[in-house]
């Protein structure tokens, strides 16, 4: 039914400020006058922005398979016991708004075929940056019970289960790419990262020195995670409380995958050996305070 994440809603204090700082930061380009909506490239967007009383992640708007309808959509989430709302997206579009047992906003929105199909290499642009993201991919969750989590994505979206790491972190996937979304029990519930894909290395070495030009220091990474391949690095955007992934070369799926079991230890988190300061677990003031002052790293433990 879901053939991949369409946008992620945010709700920010400033949206001038706010719709700047994500294009600067991120490499995104304004899809509409107002700024309200940006993207990585030529896609229809991928971050949209409502003014509100604190900065947080709204909601994730996974889109629909081609030939999917909102209405059959809505009846799946009905047979998952969950209300689903209409709501309005830009240029006269709709979609259904709902939230999973966490709370977590969800949308679902149909899919628009793009007008021009060809691969970006192919186009031409007189506003993209020089460094911007191939696309938005993935967000992994916080929770208190991942079993939950999943059967309710499994059954209302239609996911399907990739890996898990112990008995508490599941990774999802909708189409060929290791996973979507994923939940990793941590106690509460609570939005972890928001992932960008970058091409390859060499982008990845852009991105991160893009980001320290702009003094946003790199939380944890670069590294390689052993359960689904990919290279990555985390970085704190503490004004929407959340925390931002920028990743290349990702598993891509055979026909029949089968649900692999991957112990809970260094090497599927990370095959180049460097485990998560403590506050990457955190979106408290000490730990956000920690990553800038790179206490951690000097020995003094968060409290």
């Amino acid at each position: 039914m879901i053939r991949g994440i369409h946008h992620v809603g945010l709700t920010v204090t400033d949206l001038a400020e706010a719709s700047a700082r994500w294009q600067r930061l991120l490499g995104l380009s304004p899809a509409a006058d107002d700024g309200a909506l940006l993207r990585c490239a030529y896609e229809d967007f991928c971050v949209r922005l409502t003014a509100g009383e604190r900065g947080c992640v709204d909601y994730i708007a996974y889109e629909l398979e081609a030939g999917v309808t909102l209405a059959e959509a809505g009846g799946r989430l009905s047979g998952a016991g969950t209300l689903a709302v209409p709501f309005e997206l830009p240029a006269g579009r709709f979609g259904l708004r709902t939230a999973d047992p966490d709370g977590n906003g969800v949308a679902v929105v149909e899919h628009v075929a793009p007008d021009d199909p060809r691969p970006d290499v192919c186009k031409h642009s007189d506003v993209l940056p020089g460094f911007h993201p191939r696309r938005l991919q993935h967000v992994n969750y916080l929770t208190a019970d991942t079993p939950r989590a999943v059967d309710w994505y499994v059954e209302a979206l239609g996911l399907k289960i990739t890996d898990w790491i112990g008995d508490d972190a599941c990774w999802l996937h909708a189409d060929r790419d290791h996973h979507v979304l994923a939940f990793l029990d941590k106690g509460y519930a609570h939005i972890h990262h928001v992932a960008f894909e970058l091409t390859d290395w060499g982008e990845m070495r852009v991105g991160l020195d893009h980001l320290a030009a702009h003094r946003r220091p790199i939380v944890w990474g670069p590294g390689r995670h052993g359960m689904a391949r990919n290279l990555f690095a985390y970085w704190r955007m503490p004004e929407e409380d959340t925390f931002i992934e920028f990743f290349a070369d990702m598993e891509v799926l055979g026909p029949n995958h089968q649900v692999r079991h991957f112990p809970d230890d260094a090497f599927a988190s990370n095959t180049w050996g460097q485990l998560p300061p403590r506050s990457y677990f955190r979106f408290d003031e000490d730990a956000i305070r920690a990553e800038w002052e790179q206490s951690q790293q000097l020995g003094d433990p968060l409290s």
